[in-house]
């Protein structure tokens, strides 16, 4: 089985490695995917996503892990790739990725650093009408949630269980096949032995 890792905004595929070890451990290939949205539009990374995606596919049976956006990037690669001869993945696993705009994006939008920083893909995140063009993954999907977050009626999330970044709600939807919540802040998924074993796990049954 291979694996194809695609971390989050501003992060490497390093932060990955705690997982991915144990994922390798197991007997999984590992492969792993890179973007800079500083210097990237979404669509440019996305095109390249599915490029590699194409790749994995023909090395045999595949799952797909994204991370935050690296889960935005995944479904908006998929629904591209839908109509091709390109066989699906086995499953596909969101790691606290936003399915609905992202709160936090949109309260950070008006600060010059974010935009700079996060340019179109900061934007994406924070837009309604764009994140709604994402489609649903149409195989097997896992979201795997953090709520180990402040729940503070003031912040973003409005006393909602989140992990920091996103809340519950917003990486929820009725397409999903599952969803596990564990008491994990949204850096640190990527690195969960927790993760690996829930990984594992949907791979055996």
């Amino acid at each position: 089985m291979n694996v194809l890792f695609v971390h989050g905004m501003g992060r490497t595929p390093i932060s990955g490695w705690p997982l991915l070890h144990q994922l390798k451990r197991a007997g999984l290939k590992i492969h792993t995917f890179c973007y800079l949205v500083s210097f990237e539009p979404f669509t440019g990374i996305q095109a390249r996503l599915e490029k590699r995606i194409t790749e994995i596919a023909s090395c045999g049976n595949y799952i797909l892990i994204g991370h935050s956006l690296g889960g935005v990037l995944i479904r908006a690669a998929l629904s591209a790739l839908q109509n091709t001869r390109i066989p699906p993945p086995e499953r596909v696993f969101l790691l606290g990725s936003p399915i609905k705009p992202s709160r936090l994006a949109q309260r950070l939008k008006p600060n010059i650093v974010f935009r700079s920083l996060t340019r179109d893909c900061g934007n994406l995140l924070g837009s309604t009408e764009r994140m709604s063009e994402v489609g649903p993954i149409q195989y097997p999907a896992t979201s795997i949630v953090g709520v180990r977050g402040i729940s503070w009626q003031r912040g973003p999330f409005k006393g909602e269980e989140n992990d920091g970044v996103v809340s519950v709600s917003e990486v929820s939807a009725e397409w999903l096949t599952d969803e596990v919540n564990l008491p994990i802040i949204h850096g640190m998924l990527p690195a969960s032995k927790r993760v690996a074993h829930i990984i594992l796990e949907r791979l055996n049954t």
